[in-house]
């Protein structure tokens, strides 16, 4: 009788374990990203609180708001050169516009990679919420573009002057283009406010049910805020209280 022979089984490779850096894993993470989002919303949040009560001095008048203007080129002095300060924020603000931007792409993407199949009766593929966060992201940058080559390089502004803040926005809330897009500008921002602070609420952690509502009632009142806010400067415009 024949003894059978016996085969080894080859052992099997295990394949070699890849270290993902703490930073890139954060940022592949949904989480990560989600947390980018948070952070980089209320660094954006905090800028538009201080860019509103800024827009608000030009009701004290032409002095009082020039000299707001001048004053941000100026801030930092003399530890800071001229437009140092405005220039920090910028890059901090762009930083914050981009990195917002990028993880709302990739996570909408993921999004729509995880859920391919497509229902019969045509399902909403996101909620009014995601949509008018989705739209009202891409208005607003939009509207970014076209508010620097304004009020910042005075491109698109006509009647500009060079030194003349006041002047320049008075200017630009006297044209039914300006106001428009404007108008449209500010409700998209009111919505993204009021769903974007309470989506980061959410992603930082909110605690209890008592903790939810306020912060709730406090992103309805910032975003109603804003709104009023910013759009009580062309209103004043258009009625001629400032001019």
């Amino acid at each position: 009788m024949a003894l059978a022979t016996r085969q080894d089984t080859p052992p099997t490779r295990k394949p070699p374990v890849r270290h993902t850096s703490g930073l890139r894993g954060f940022w592949g993470s949904t989480v990560g990203k989600k947390t980018v989002m948070a952070v980089s919303g209320l660094i954006m949040l905090g800028y538009l609180v201080a860019h509103m009560i800024g827009n608000l001095k030009i009701f004290f008048g032409t002095d009082e708001f020039n000299g707001y203007a001048h004053w941000l080129r100026t801030m930092g002095d003399p530890v800071l050169h001229y437009e140092w300060a405005l220039w920090i924020v910028r890059v901090l603000l762009l930083a914050a516009v981009v990195g917002h931007g990028v993880a709302a792409y990739q996570l909408s993407r993921r999004d729509i990679r995880a859920r391919p199949v497509k229902y019969a009766h045509k399902r909403k593929r996101a909620s009014y919420a995601t949509r008018t966060m989705r739209w009202g992201g891409i208005i607003l940058a939009l509207f970014i573009v076209w508010h620097l080559l304004d009020l910042t390089t005075l491109t698109v502004n006509e009647n500009a002057q060079h030194g003349k803040p006041y002047e320049n926005v008075v200017a630009t809330f006297s044209t039914w283009y300006g106001n428009t897009t404007y108008i449209v500008a500010m409700l998209a921002v009111g919505l993204h406010v009021r769903h974007g602070f309470w989506s980061a609420a959410q992603t930082l952690g909110v605690g209890n049910a008592t903790r939810e509502r306020v912060l709730k009632a406090l992103a309805n009142l910032l975003a109603l805020a804003l709104t009023v806010g910013f759009l009580s400067v062309p209103v004043a415009v258009m009625t001629g209280l400032v001019g």
